[in-house]
C-alpha cells in the first residue's frame, strides 16, 4: 500500500517542485532545459501508454478472441475525445495563464487559471489511479515498475507546468508564497483523481481494459497537442527530439526489464 501512496503522489511532487522555482529562480526555466524535459516526458508517456496501459488492456481482453482490440480502441477514442472536449470548453489562454479580458479581475483570472489547469489534469490523475488500481486487484498484466514509471513520466511533465504557472504570477507582482501556492494547486487534483479511482478499484475492475485505454488516449492527446509542439518548436539542436527518444527508451527498458 505504501508503494501505491508514493506512486500516486509522485506527479504532485513534480508540480510542487516546478512551482517552487519562484523561490530560487529569477527568470523562467531555460528554454533548452524545458525542451529537454518536455521531450523526455513525451517519450516516457508514449511508451507508458503503450506498455503500461494499451498492451495490458488488450491482454486483459483476450477472451474476446479476434475482437480483443475493441476495449482498447474504444477507450483510446473516449480518452482523446474527453481531452478534446475540455480544450473546447476551456479557452487555451486560461491554460497558459494569458487571458487578459478587460472585464476580468486579476483574482478572477487566477482562479480560472487554477480551475482550468486542474480540470485538464484530471485524466492524468486517473491514468495513475487506474494503473495502481489494477495492481491492487491483482491484475497480472500491470506491473509495479510500469505504474511507477508512468507516475514519473507525468511528474517530469508537471515540473515545467508548475513553473510556467508560478513564475509569470511572480513577475506580475504576486508574492512568492502565493505564486507557489497557485502553481502547486494546479497539480493537487491529480492525486485526488488517482485516489478516487483506487478507492473504487473493485467496482471498476470489469471496465479496467476500457479505463486503461481511456487513460492512454488522454495521455497521447496531451503529448501530441501540448508537449511535443512545445518541445520541438524552434529547437535547432533537436534537444526535444533527443529527449523524446531517450525518454521512450528508458520507459520501455524499465517496463520490460522490471515487469
Amino acid at each position: 500500500m505504501n508503494n501505491v501512496l508514493i506512486g500516486v503522489m509522485i506527479p504532485f511532487v513534480g508540480t510542487t517542485l516546478g512551482a517552487a522555482c519562484v523561490f530560487f529562480m529569477k527568470k523562467a526555466i531555460q528554454d533548452r532545459l524545458q525542451k529537454a524535459l518536455l521531450g523526455f516526458a513525451s517519450g516516457v508517456m508514449v511508451a507508458a501508454s503503450v506498455w503500461s496501459l494499451i498492451i495490458p488492456a488488450i491482454e486483459m481482453s483476450e477472451p474476446m478472441g479476434k475482437w480483443s482490440f475493441l476495449p482498447a480502441s474504444v477507450g483510446i477514442v473516449l480518452g482523446m475525445a474527453c481531452l478534446l472536449l475540455i480544450d473546447r470548453l476551456v479557452p487555451e489562454c486560461y491554460l497558459e495563464g494569458s487571458c487578459t479580458e478587460k472585464n476580468d479581475t486579476k483574482d478572477g483570472r487566477r482562479s480560472m487559471l487554477a480551475f482550468a489547469v486542474a480540470l485538464h489534469n484530471i485524466p492524468e490523475g486517473m491514468a495513475v489511479g487506474v494503473a495502481f488500481a489494477g495492481l491492487l486487484v491483482g491484475e497480472t498484466h500491470i506491473t509495479l515498475a510500469g505504474a511507477v514509471a508512468l507516475s514519473i513520466g507525468i511528474a517530469v511533465q508537471n515540473f515545467p507546468e508548475g513553473a510556467i504557472i508560478s513564475m509569470p504570477l511572480k513577475a506580475q507582482g504576486m508574492g512568492k508564497g502565493k505564486s507557489f501556492f497557485y502553481g502547486m494547486l494546479s497539480g493537487a487534483v491529480e492525486p485526488v483523481a488517482a485516489g478516487l479511482t483506487i478507492v473504487f478499484a473493485e467496482i471498476v475492475t470489469p471496465a479496467l481494459p476500457y479505463l486503461l485505454a481511456f487513460a492512454a488516449g488522454a495521455m497521447l492527446y496531451v503529448v501530441v497537442e501540448e508537449l511535443v509542439p512545445e518541445a520541438v518548436e524552434g529547437d535547432i539542436l533537436k534537444i526535444g527530439t533527443i529527449g523524446f527518444g531517450f525518454g521512450f527508451l528508458v520507459m520501455m527498458m524499465l517496463d520490460v526489464a522490471l515487469g
